[in-house]
């Protein structure tokens, strides 16, 4: 099962997108739980430390990976064909949280020499995850599609597009609901996050119902979330108010129901 989360920087995808892996582990599944944000910040959500994330080396940017998988002996000509099962096991970090975490890191283009075969290994890579295992894989996205090819994107199972209820959120929220459906992706759906009222809430229904967006869930503000943004502490499960919604969502995805938030009566639906 793969799970994309995407959504505007700042919206707390992150967070979302990490708790969801911790839960499936705690649920018995294998999980693969993917950076691949230009700002990678997972590590720390799955309980790593600033230190010891400051040791991955992202895939693109691993210089002896990519000479490995795709070097020959002719200067300026790579190899287009490869095998990367071998780079879950030897670059994969576990994490305290559970899941097994890897960085893909950003392809950059201009100044940085010929780009094209870091970026054949991640879209590979993610080819491979996405179409030939069977971990559960949580994929952290920046805003948009673009580490999806068409032919790995039709392969993901959900796209959760986190949002809150500022405009520029929503309107970069329905534009990334377009992509995916172009890339032939079938369940998408919005999560608002730090809802703080009913106000809040009522935006974001009422943006989803005029573009014809679903909604997954709404998941309430948490000051313990925001605070451990701050100090790096853990959130206490016992009472926060964001990680029972966050573990709705993690069952509905599970037990693959097709569950969805009435847009405009905000009345939740399941379909089998």
């Amino acid at each position: 099962m793969m799970i994309a989360v995407s959504g505007k920087g700042g919206v707390g995808k992150t967070f979302i997108a990490g708790t969801l892996a911790t839960l499936f582990v705690r649920s018995g599944h294998r999980v693969i739980a993917l950076d691949a944000d230009p700002s990678p910040n997972l590590a720390q959500t799955l309980g790593l430390s600033f230190d010891e994330a400051a040791r991955i080396v992202p895939i693109a940017e691993n210089e002896q990976l990519i000479r490995l998988k795709t070097g020959t002996e002719f200067s300026g000509v790579f190899r287009l064909t490869f095998t990367v099962d071998d780079i879950i096991d030897n670059y994969s970090v576990p994490t305290p949280a559970g899941p097994h975490l890897m960085v893909m890191g950003t392809v950059r283009s201009m100044g940085a020499g010929c780009t094209c075969p870091a970026n054949s290994v991640v879209k590979a890579l993610l080819r491979y995850l996405v179409v030939e295992r069977d971990e559960v894989v949580i994929l952290d996205m920046e805003a948009g599609i673009e580490h999806l090819g068409r032919g790995t994107a039709e392969h993901v199972d959900t796209m959760i597009v986190v949002t809150d209820a500022n405009r520029k959120s929503l309107e970069i929220a329905r534009t990334i609901c377009r992509l995916a459906a172009e890339s032939n992706i079938h369940r998408i759906g919005l999560v608002g996050n730090r809802i703080t009222g009913s106000q809040q809430e009522n935006a974001i229904r009422l943006f989803a119902g005029k573009n014809q967006l679903n909604i997954f869930t709404m998941i309430p503000y948490d000051q313990q979330v925001a605070d451990a943004g701050i100090t790096g502490s853990e959130v206490d499960e016992k009472t926060s108010s964001a990680l029972p919604a966050i573990g709705r969502l993690a069952d509905v995805l599970a037990n693959n129901d097709d569950i969805v938030t009435n847009a405009r009566t905000g009345k939740e639906t399941t379909k089998f």
